[in-house]
Formats: C-alpha cells, structure tokens, sequence
C-alpha cells in the first residue's frame, strides 16, 4: 500500500524524533507528511506543547499540526477508552493512560499507529504502522 493511501496517526514518540537532528523516525515522519498520511489528536498536542521551550519552537510545531487531520474524543469513545483500560488492567496491564486515549483513537477511526512505545503492541484492535 502506499503510504499517501495510508492513514496514520503519529504518536508523540515518534514526533519527537521529527524534531531531533537525523533522526531515521523522525526521517520517516517527514516522508509520511509529504504523502499526507500523518493524522493528529488532542492528546497528541498536549504532550508536545507541554515539552516546548521558546515561543519560536511552539510557533513551528503549530504550523506543523496546523494542516493536519485532527481526529478527537467523543463522549462515547471516553466510554470506550475507559473500557479498553479496565479490560486491559483486568489482564494484569496499566498502560499510560494518554496511549489508552491514542490506540482509542486509531481503532475508532480507522488509523495504524506510528510509535515507538512497544506496549502499543499489547493492545487488542490496534494497527501499528511499521515504516
């Protein structure tokens, strides 16, 4: 498939590595933004605005994010993430509560997750986009 075909919501992990110098995830980011696959969310923005350090760096994170595909949380998928976490907990699994919110938001609409963080992997429905 290619990747402009694909939707892909990008963990805060890996947009991380986008903002690092020669970073190979970060390199992939790029390409997938160029192809207009990357997709965002709220708990996404929360995570990197709060890592910001100049008015310089947020100006350009916003411009990144502002022509985005932005996906968020309704009343029900909060049902839903609440759910997938007491399942998961009941399984002997707490994972952090903002990738809860972020696998939530891939299985609802539909999107692989592009991240670092292998737990992701332990989380049933779950596609993980593997560059």
């Amino acid at each position: 498939m290619e990747a402009m075909n694909k939707r892909i919501l990008a963990d805060t992990s890996v947009w991380v590595e986008f903002f690092r110098p020669a970073s190979a995830k970060g390199k992939e980011l790029e390409r997938l933004l160029l192809d207009d696959a990357i997709w965002t969310c709220g708990i996404v923005l929360f995570e990197l605005t709060q890592g910001v350090k100049t008015e310089t760096e947020r100006k350009h994170m916003l411009d990144i994010f502002s022509g985005l595909p932005y996906v968020e949380m309704s009343e029900p998928l909060w049902l839903k993430a609440g759910a997938l976490s007491a399942a998961l907990k009941r399984k002997g699994l707490t994972l952090p509560n903002s990738d809860i919110f972020i696998a939530s938001l891939a299985i609802e609409h539909d999107l692989s997750v592009f991240t670092l963080d292998s737990h992701f992997e332990q989380i049933p429905g779950v596609k993980l986009y593997g560059g």
